[in-house]
């Protein structure tokens, strides 16, 4: 059986594209992480800290006060949410005012 030259480059590209596709998916995530916030359980959970602190404030309160408020809030967790800044806490209420 004689193979010529572009059946040996296909054999030869398929056998790498193989190894390659292997290799991503070998260090793709599989399983999440415990500290992952963007969940949506994650994100409920956030949402209710922010209703509560809201709940408590009866006068109208900054985005800046109300982050403070949040990251002072004794259900607040610091591990889990350590992504949570200012920006993330704007584009959370401004999500709520178009609802």
């Amino acid at each position: 059986m004689k193979l010529d030259i572009s059946t040996l480059m296909m054999i030869f590209f398929l056998l790498a594209l193989s190894v390659s596709i292997w290799k991503i998916y070998a260090f793709l995530p599989n399983k999440q992480l415990e500290d992952d916030d963007r969940t949506p359980e994650a994100q409920k959970e956030l949402e209710r800290i922010m209703s509560k602190v809201l709940k408590q404030r009866i006068d109208t309160i900054s985005n800046k006060e109300l982050y403070v408020a949040i990251k002072e809030d004794e259900s607040f967790d610091d591990k889990r949410f350590w992504r949570f800044n200012q920006n993330r806490l704007n584009i959370m209420r401004g999500n709520l005012k178009k609802v």
